[in-house]
């Protein structure tokens, strides 16, 4: 039973980002008395589902947030001749874990435009991206040019003129239809890409 109330409770919390209260629960779990809820909520804490705060609210455990959070890992399908796949579950994935490494320092933007289509990044895709002002020639960047913010490529060679070393950037967009960007006044990088996600 613990894990139906368990499942009703992290239904609640996916759909109100927040715990219910006990009135809630009266009616989530098809209670009639609020003694019962707390029976089921001292149940809940003693199995580390859930846990209270210093005002004796009740919050998610770190358990119930990697519940929520995690999606499960079924195996690999090929993307090449098909092939029979089995269905069986061989972990679960926590998506922040999986595509955030720095919390802190990832935001999340969406894509307008299609300057960066050949990258395989189209108008509506949502980016993660994590902020730094360093870049690695050929990742793709958040950056400002001459005051204006965009999404490229980032590049940076070094020429040798007359013997002479002189460093040479520019933003380099995914499509024909565009010309690089070469800053006349500055070119500051604000993030780095991660990751890009798309509904389908």
């Amino acid at each position: 039973m613990q894990n139906t109330y368990q499942a009703k409770l992290e239904s609640f919390y996916e759909e109100n980002k927040r715990m219910p209260s006990y009135s809630e629960m009266l009616k989530l779990f098809n209670f009639k008395s609020k003694n019962a809820v707390f029976r089921v909520v001292e149940k809940l804490i003693n199995a580390e589902v859930v846990a209270k705060d210093y005002l004796g609210r009740l919050i998610p455990s770190e358990t119930f947030i990697e519940n929520i959070d995690s999606v499960p890992m079924l195996g690999f399908v090929t993307a090449g001749f098909p092939a029979t796949v089995e269905e069986e579950l061989t972990d679960t994935i926590n998506l922040d874990d999986f595509l955030i490494k720095n919390k802190p320092l990832t935001y999340m933007l969406e894509v307008d435009g299609d300057s960066m289509i050949d990258a395989h990044i189209e108008k509506g895709d949502m980016v993660l991206v994590e902020k730094t002002n360093q870049a690695k020639d050929g990742q793709i960047v958040i950056a400002e040019v001459d005051g204006e913010f965009t999404m490229k490529y980032f590049r940076r060679s070094t020429v040798l003129t007359a013997g002479q070393k002189t460093e040479k950037i520019w933003l380099e967009p995914a499509n024909k239809n565009y010309q690089p960007i070469y800053p006349k006044y500055s070119l500051n990088i604000n993030a780095v890409l991660k990751a890009v996600i798309r509904k389908y």
